[in-house]
């Protein structure tokens, strides 16, 4: 069944977008919620006429997740966690946790279902988790759980100073084994 879109679904499009979807979908789901509307001939032709209308709707919701996304990307936020032995968290972290902790720390409104967290942070470190803004458009914010900032850049310093080492041992065993 075709039906006209009226506002962002996952999966499915955006607004104003005409998609074909299953008859008990659109029925049970689409319409009672006024999500969509039926791809009639007046209906497509009232779409014709609004589509000005939603470019522009489309244009602001597209600068707005371009701003958030250059507030967000590559900023660090921590959030406190009991943590056992050998750094495994007592519980986990899930994304409520760290859209509270964005908000807070940030000062910036995240949806916690846009943080795509695949399953939660059991253990503590330095965690990479992406942010859906909007459509495709994602940030990257690196969260410190159970660890201070002065930690983490600890860690990351000795992370490259094991790489650095690694590399010079390569590069010796390449020269002893060219000789």
């Amino acid at each position: 069944m075709k039906v006209i879109l009226l506002g962002e679904i996952k999966g499915k499009g955006g607004e104003g977008d005409v998609v074909d979807v299953a008859q008990g979908y659109a029925e049970n789901y689409l319409f009672p919620k006024k999500l969509a509307v039926a791809a009639t001939k007046g209906n497509l032709k009232q779409l014709d006429e609004r589509r000005n209308n939603i470019a522009k709707r489309e244009a602001v919701r597209l600068a707005d997740a371009n701003a958030l996304k250059e507030t967000l990307e590559g900023k660090q936020v921590t959030v406190d966690a009991k943590v056992g032995d050998e750094g495994i968290l007592f519980g986990s972290v899930t994304a409520a946790m760290i859209a509270d902790a964005i908000k807070d720390q940030l000062g910036v409104e995240v949806d916690r279902k846009r943080v795509e967290l695949g399953k939660p942070i059991k253990v503590a470190g330095v965690h990479q988790v992406d942010i859906s803004l909007y459509r495709e458009i994602r940030a990257t914010v690196t969260v410190l759980v159970g660890v201070d900032a002065a930690e983490a850049e600890a860690e990351e310093e000795a992370a490259e100073a094991d790489a650095e080492a690694v590399e010079v041992v390569e590069a010796e065993v390449t020269e002893e084994v060219a000789e």
